[in-house]
């Protein structure tokens, strides 16, 4: 229950969310932003190509075996499998990241719509008609000839029928 814009406990809504300290983050957080980062370096691609260009040398000292393929083939299958997980979640973690600097910098800004905060929950056909909206804003700014025009997605169609009024002299 809040009291004078406060939770009953007396503190604000910013004092009571906890910060996690990053010394806590999971096991497997760190393996995989760990990873990550090491798979995106130009290294990494290095080391790949070589064995690449090992195993094929050695191609002939095996006699082009079945084993000698065996080995190129598992050795690509598993770490594929592998970084394909290893990969999701630390986009998961960036994505999720973006996403909260996105909420601040729209909770923030007076005239934004605070109900665009949580449009990664709408299903798609909610998704298509904000994008209807948003084509429909573009198309009210394309037709006003100005650069700098901007709408909320709540005030949009009345800012725009304010301003046509003022323009015509019926304010």
């Amino acid at each position: 229950m809040k009291r004078n814009g406060k939770p009953a406990n007396g503190k604000s809504s910013q004092q009571s969310v906890t910060k996690i300290p990053h010394n806590k983050a999971t096991f497997f957080d760190r393996i995989s932003t760990t990873v990550t980062r090491a798979a995106g370096r130009p290294g990494a691609t290095i080391l790949a190509f070589s064995l690449i260009v090992i195993w094929a040398l050695s191609g002939p000292i095996f006699n082009f075996s079945d084993t000698w393929q065996l080995v190129i083939n598992t050795g690509t299958t598993i770490i594929t499998f592998l970084m394909v997980f290893i990969i999701q979640q630390s986009q998961n973690k960036d994505t999720l990241a973006l996403q909260l600097k996105l909420n601040e910098l729209i909770a923030c800004q007076e005239l934004a719509s605070n109900r665009l905060i949580d449009i990664e929950d709408l299903t798609e056909d909610e998704l298509m008609v904000l994008k209807k909206f948003y084509v429909k804003l573009s198309d009210l700014a394309e037709s006003e000839n100005e650069l700098y025009s901007s709408h909320s997605l709540d005030e949009a169609t009345t800012f725009h029928t304010r301003k046509k009024s003022k323009r015509s002299g019926k304010a």
